[in-house]
């Protein structure tokens, strides 16, 4: 069987036992039309155009692929960083929104939801919404609305209302909670953003294929800077996986290409404060997707923690769980500390300030043994101006 049809979606939304749309009935008709029109919208042509016409003139694209040469040189090796936090917004999470929102017009829905963690995906709904003049609810957990004010402040000047999710940990997972509620509440006006590869099919998929200009991009790139097109390494954060999603996808199918997908320890992995969906996870359902979920052996989701909002989220998106059950990729993880460490780190040899999300990615610079030769990218997947009120606190320490 070739690789290719192991790692992409089959006709049911699974990635090998993973994904599917385990929905409320009241969901169903929503989801369904969604499935059944998703992809022949995309691939219009005046859809592409205006996609490909948004993402270079709206979002900045293509985003830079910068050789790091002092942190080049610090690990013995070829480090180059995706640019995403170059990014209009800050961050990956507009490719996908600018996606969704085409996508809402041709839908006929006037009214759109989103869910947000570090408030990144907030912000770039908030941004498409009011370049379209469609209204904008946004669910964020009560405990990330105070940990990410400046990103709550952007998303209300664009024009969004923003709900505080009160129950659970108040975090990501409530959040999305919130917004699947409003969504029953409000099927026929309103389409759901999901800012991740998670959710019922055909969410995940769509979302990896918006997101996928990131490797389509770094191919074309590295051709060009040296000679060939493959990296030895990708490395990207996760939480429910968008960024990584998009870096890896034009790679899955060159067994050459390392895929390294790293998760939030939190406080340790066995500390219960951890985020590491794959080294904690079980199978379950979470979101309308069966993937591998942080849980009781009754079912109940463990609350997560990570000192990065955007990662603080108790699954994984199903094409990443995928990746993990038939060894496609390595999952490893940065704890709180480690990350703090790796971000300082880059704002002192490059010049650039990463989001904590992203900081979770560099800091397995530390854990491999590379070769001189090596070709290395870890996708930069958003800057660290939202979490400067953190880094603050921590810069005595460092």
């Amino acid at each position: 069987m070739k690789t290719k049809e192991i790692f992409e979606v089959d006709k049911n939304g699974y990635y090998g036992e993973f994904g599917g749309a385990y929905i409320p009935e009241m969901l169903h008709n929503n989801v369904q039309h969604l499935k059944d029109n998703y992809l022949k919208i995309i691939k219009e042509e005046k859809f592409k155009k205006e996609f490909t016409s948004l993402l270079k003139d709206y979002v900045g694209r293509p985003t830079p692929l910068y050789l790091a040469a002092r942190l080049s040189e610090k690990y013995h090796t070829n480090i180059y960083l995706k640019r995403e936090d170059l990014c209009h917004t800050g961050a990956h999470k507009i490719n996908n929104t600018i996606g969704q929102i085409l996508l809402a017009e041709r839908l006929g829905k006037k009214r759109i939801i989103a869910e947000t963690g570090a408030g990144q995906h907030g912000v770039a709904t908030a941004t498409v919404c009011a370049l379209k003049g469609l209204e904008c609810i946004v669910y964020m957990g009560e405990k990330d609305i105070a940990r990410q004010a400046p990103n709550v402040a952007r998303m209300k000047m664009l024009g969004a209302k923003v709900i505080p999710a009160v129950s659970g940990s108040k975090t990501l997972k409530d959040a999305t909670n919130e917004a699947i509620r409003d969504w029953i509440n409000n099927p026929d006006d309103t389409h759901y953003i999901i800012g991740s590869v998670v959710g019922p099919h055909p969410y995940p998929d769509m979302v990896a294929r918006f997101q996928s200009i990131i490797s389509k991009e770094i191919k074309k790139q590295l051709k060009e800077k040296t000679g060939n097109q493959l990296p030895g390494y990708m490395i990207a954060c996760v939480g429910g996986g968008s960024n990584a999603a998009g870096a890896f996808y034009h790679f899955l199918n060159h067994k050459s290409v390392q895929l390294i997908a790293v998760e939030a320890a939190g406080e340790g992995i066995n500390s219960g404060m951890s985020a590491a969906t794959t080294q904690l996870g079980t199978n379950g359902i979470l979101h309308g997707s069966k993937s591998l979920v942080m849980q009781t052996q009754d079912g109940q989701v463990i609350e997560p923690h990570s000192i990065s909002a955007g990662l603080d989220y108790p699954g994984i998106g199903p094409m990443h769980a995928h990746l993990f059950e038939s060894k496609r990729a390595t999952f490893m993880s940065a704890t709180d500390e480690e990350a703090l460490e790796s971000a300082f780190e880059l704002a002192k040899l490059e010049g650039i300030i990463p989001a904590l999300e992203s900081a979770h990615a560099l800091y397995v610079l530390n854990k491999i043994k590379f070769k001189i030769d090596d070709v290395v990218i870890v996708n930069l997947s958003g800057r660290g101006d939202k979490d400067m009120d953190t880094y603050m606190k921590h810069i005595t320490t460092q």
